[in-house]
């Protein structure tokens, strides 16, 4: 049996790990040097860190990743630095692309661990160098043990948020301001439920009251007014709870509202998707197990939908049961659908606490850039709506209208904020609108190619 394991973060590394125990040597791709993730990412060798100093709380949890990855790979047929730009259900192949050279890998099943990718918001002045995501400041120190400035800021919401403050608070850069879109009174409402979470909540807590204790200074329930500067990043503005105008200078800024699925495999395969009101994400269809309606197809971790590492090493386990009872193994797996069960009422509650803040993307101002790849305003979108070119009533007709989306990207950083857009000037839900349609390449490639 010819089985395919795409992704090597959490659920990648536990789904072989299980495979590999039932006798299948599976082809295991990453579009990385190595594995881990970008939640455990190892510094490039010959680079070291103490992984207490790289992942502080989950230290032990990354450690014992890392372990299993590195026992995996000889097992395996280990391909790092492949991306999987495109797959074909039908003939069962996927197309990859190594080091210049084109090649195709085929399967009878295949497990899609694509993990996810940082969900922004745009904000006017979003564009200036010095600005990366959540996740790009995360890297940044992780990888390379560098910062993405020497005075940091950090807007958003989330877990991440108050984690990667933390993380470049202790590793000694100045944070000017960590701001928090969403009010204190809604996190505090969701409590009740984090407590499902006993462990994870605690970190959260600790976080927080961490940055408190260190005078760093902190804000809930703004909203972003601009990010300040003309060839560098100058400062921050955003109106405070009380409607007050606040500014903290600033040298770079790390934006992230949460987390969306790296779906596009799952798009191109076939895998019908629908909309998470409570994530406000867009997530290929599967079963608990991770099972897709396209026979032969499995989805694991954060590509899935949003679950967090812990829940993705949990699915990729059971991805691969589930893999492996559709082969006739016997498996046994209630005590791990159990523990998946609870995590996901835990999630529920998180996803309560930090709700993705749509009102900002659809108040966003006409003259603000939402797709930087085309260069396109809010207001050149919204024009594709009253326009006597054509009434554009779904995202994807909007985008052959004004090209949003067409760019490098494809969609995967302006596209939330283009259906909210779009939602407020029709007058109707951002799931009414639609998402935009995946298309091969699902990231850039050459235009030649060695076979």
């Amino acid at each position: 049996m010819k089985v395919a394991v795409v992704g090597a973060g959490p659920a990648g590394v536990r789904a072989v790990e299980v495979l590999l125990g039932a006798g299948i040597r599976p082809v295991w791709i990453d579009e990385a040097a190595d594995g881990g993730g970008r939640i455990y990412q190892r510094p490039p060798a010959p680079l070291q860190r103490d992984p207490k100093a790289l992942y502080g709380f989950e230290a032990a949890r990354a450690s014992d990743l890392h372990a299993a990855l590195d026992a995996a790979k000889p097992r395996a047929d280990w391909r790092p630095d492949t991306l999987v730009w495109n797959i074909h259900s039908g003939r069962k192949q996927l197309n990859t692309l190594n080091a210049g050279r084109q090649g195709v890998v085929e399967y009878d099943a295949a497990i899609l661990c694509t993990g996810a990718m940082d969900r922004v918001v745009p904000v006017p002045g979003w564009t200036l160098p010095g600005v990366t995501t959540m996740g790009g400041a995360q890297i940044a120190l992780k990888s390379q043990g560098c910062g993405i400035g020497r005075q940091v800021a950090f807007l958003g919401s989330g877990p991440l948020l108050w984690l990667v403050a933390y993380q470049y608070a202790k590793a000694g850069a100045q944070i000017a301001a960590v701001l928090d879109t969403t009010a204190f009174a809604t996190k505090l409402a969701a409590a009740p439920g984090l407590l499902r979470g006993p462990a994870t909540f605690a970190k959260g807590l600790y976080y927080v009251a961490w940055l408190r204790a260190h005078g760093i200074r902190i804000a809930e329930g703004v909203t972003p007014l601009a990010i300040e500067g003309t060839g560098d990043v100058t400062g921050i503005t955003w109106r405070d709870a009380a409607g007050r105008t606040q500014c903290a200078a600033c040298d770079a800024v790390g934006l992230g509202w949460g987390l969306k699925p790296e779906a596009q495999l799952a798009d191109l395969a076939g895998i019908p998707f629908d909309f998470d009101a409570l994530q406000h994400n867009w997530v290929p269809r599967r079963d608990a197990a991770g099972r897709s309606p396209v026979p032969g197809l499995y989805l694991a971790g954060d590509g899935s939908g949003i679950g967090g590492a812990e829940v993705a090493e949990l699915a990729g386990a059971r991805a691969a049961m589930a893999l492996l009872q559709d082969a006739g193994h016997a498996v046994e797996t209630a005590a791990l659908d159990r523990r998946l069960a609870g995590l996901a009422r835990f999630r529920a509650a998180l996803e309560k606490a930090f709700p993705f803040p749509a009102h900002l993307a659809a108040g966003l101002p006409d003259d603000a850039l939402f797709c930087r790849c085309e260069g396109l305003t809010a207001g050149e979108l919204r024009a594709t709506i009253t326009g006597p070119t054509v009434a554009a009533p779904e995202l994807n007709r909007a985008k052959a209208v004004s090209r949003a989306g067409m760019g490098r990207c494809q969609g995967r950083v302006c596209g939330p904020a283009a259906a909210e857009i779009l939602a407020a000037k029709l007058g109707c839900t951002v799931a009414e609108v639609g998402r935009l349609r995946g298309q091969a390449p699902v990231k850039p490639i050459p235009l030649v190619a060695t076979p």
